[in-house]
């Protein structure tokens, strides 16, 4: 028998872009690295409000920034990401909290079908400017995550009950008890330690404190298939 895997968790939103950007690169080098992926449904509003900080577009330079940032990395980490058209709308007014809600129910329910339902709601907000919020977005991004409409409705109508709730209230209160200050966060579990990094931009030390090699954000086993 080969080692045990090291227990990584990812804490995410779908509202997050750089969330999207860290779980494909951890989802492609889950395997590699012989790590125990945990993916962890959170809500960066109320990070943002434990921490006191602010979404990074409420500065104009910053959301300047981020527009150029994201039109590079959907080349370089070869992940089809674009900006919203009413990047706003999207991020301050609308949320994300019913999407999440709904995650966190596929995690207590189907946890096998967290990774596609989580990629196909990104893949609606973050790739095809589409609707998050709506009952029937979210079923949309479910049945195409491969979810029977039966099993995804049922799924829509725990949403709103006091285990769903309390479970991503807590998923997000651990996210801030590791230091979380935004999303993502990634959590190493090593030795009795944990090691927090924030962003998508910091694989390559993961992969440092994993004793890992780091093969940029598409390895070649990756490459090969897209």
């Amino acid at each position: 028998m080969g080692p045990l895997p090291r227990t990584v968790e990812l804490f995410y939103d779908v509202l997050s872009p750089y969330s999207w950007l860290a779980f494909e690169i951890l989802c492609r080098y889950k395997n590699i690295w012989n790590v125990n992926l945990q993916l962890c449904p959170s809500l960066i509003g109320g990070i943002f409000k434990d921490s006191g900080n602010q979404p990074p577009a409420m500065l104009p330079r910053k959301a300047v920034y981020l527009k150029e940032d994201i039109k590079r990395l959907e080349h370089h980490l070869q992940v089809p990401i674009h900006f919203p058209k009413d990047f706003f709308s999207v991020i301050l007014e609308k949320g994300s909290l019913t999407a999440m809600r709904f995650l966190t129910t596929v995690k207590l329910e189907h946890p096998e079908m967290l990774e596609k339902v989580s990629r196909e709601l990104w893949m609606r907000v973050w790739s095809r400017d589409e609707d998050i919020t709506e009952p029937q977005s979210i079923l949309a991004a479910a049945e195409k995550a491969g979810m029977s409409t039966g099993q995804a409705r049922g799924l829509l109508e725990r949403v709103s009950t006091p285990e769903v709730k309390n479970q991503l209230k807590e998923t997000t209160e651990a996210a801030c008890k590791y230091g979380a200050f935004g999303l993502p966060i990634t959590v190493a579990h090593l030795d009795d330690k944990t090691h927090m990094l924030f962003g998508s931009d910091r694989m390559e030390l993961l992969a440092h404190l994993l004793g890992e090699k780091w093969m940029g954000p598409v390895p070649p086993a990756v490459n090969a298939r897209l």
